[in-house]
């Protein structure tokens, strides 16, 4: 249900996105293959009581992907005066469901003949955006976007920003397509605080993270995982790589994974219990920092949703 909040001012993450967003997606195809970039500029404007979002692209990809992206200028209505933001066309229709300062987006788009399922993950500084798009026809992906975002609101105006937001697009172009993979001679740990939030959108609070990782080989690594706080869950499992494949092994978990350069979709599935986990891990740096979104499910039930950022600390 969409349920009215204050239909006079923006939503909570209408104000959490204000400004422009900047950023250069990685373009990839089924397989995994990188084929290009999109330049794109978005906005989400609330003047006069309506909501507009706007999306200037330009897409410089290859093979036969570039005809089907072609089109560049988008701008859709969004009724955000209730908890969920329903895009209401013409560009893209459906519905983007916040968690926070997060949103799970499932919606359509006529001028690419896509349906989509896309997250924007919008980290602590609150000036970086991790985004991801899986595009579907029927049950088929076809195409994946992904990459991240960095805010200004005075990009025309004042050099400065224009130098920082250029510098970034410039490390994005070199980094974007980089392969989703872990250290594979030192072991370490990845740690840090997400929020946890329920299959409600409510926030129950966070948890405290850490995963142990350490090398068997250069494809294989083990890992432990500890939460404590909000979750309180411990498992572990061997995982392999083979190109931009990965599995997990058990005892724990098991089930599998496929890289879209540096994001990584996962589900595993519990050895013992009804429980599974679907997410998405994304490496944001050279130091391995890691994006994380993950839907934590009691069968096929969703119950929760657990994202933030974890620090890699390399054992010494």
């Amino acid at each position: 249900m969409n349920e009215p909040q204050d239909p006079g001012g923006p939503s909570e993450w209408q104000e959490r996105i204000t400004g422009t967003w900047y950023g250069l997606p990685a373009i990839f195809d089924a397989d995994g293959g990188h084929t290009g970039f999109n330049e794109v500029n978005r906005s989400s404007v609330f003047a006069d009581g309506v909501t507009t979002y706007y999306m200037a692209c330009n897409f410089a990809n290859t093979g036969p992907l570039r005809n089907r992206f072609e089109i560049r200028d988008f701008a859709f209505g969004v009724d955000d005066t209730g908890r969920n933001r329903i895009y209401l066309g013409p560009d893209f229709y459906g519905a983007g469901h916040p968690y926070g300062a997060l949103v799970d987006s499932h919606y359509y788009s006529p001028g690419w003949r896509a349906d989509l399922n896309t997250v924007n993950q919008i980290l602590p500084d609150g000036v970086t955006q991790v985004y991801s798009s899986l595009l579907y026809e029927g049950p088929t992906i076809f195409a994946v976007f992904n990459g991240v975002y960095r805010n200004a609101h005075d990009y025309d105006t004042n050099p400065g920003t224009r130098g920082e937001i250029d510098a970034f697009l410039r490390r994005e172009r070199e980094t974007a397509s980089r392969p989703h993979v872990l250290p594979d001679r030192t072991g370490g740990t990845w740690t840090g605080t997400c929020e946890v939030f329920g299959a409600d959108q409510h926030e129950q609070g966070t948890v405290d993270v850490e995963i142990s990782h350490s090398p068997v080989d250069l494809v294989r690594a083990s890992q432990e995982w500890a939460l404590h706080g909000a979750l309180d869950r411990s498992f572990g499992y061997t995982r392999t790589r083979i190109g931009n494949r990965h599995t997990y092994d058990g005892p724990d978990l098991h089930g599998n994974a496929i890289g879209y350069g540096r994001a990584l979709y996962t589900t595993q599935h519990h050895s013992t219990e009804a429980f599974k986990i679907r997410g998405r891990e994304f490496i944001i740096d050279d130091d391995h920092t890691m994006a994380v979104a993950w839907k934590l499910y009691d069968g096929d039930v969703m119950t929760h949703v657990v994202f933030g950022p974890l620090t890699w600390n390399p054992d010494r």
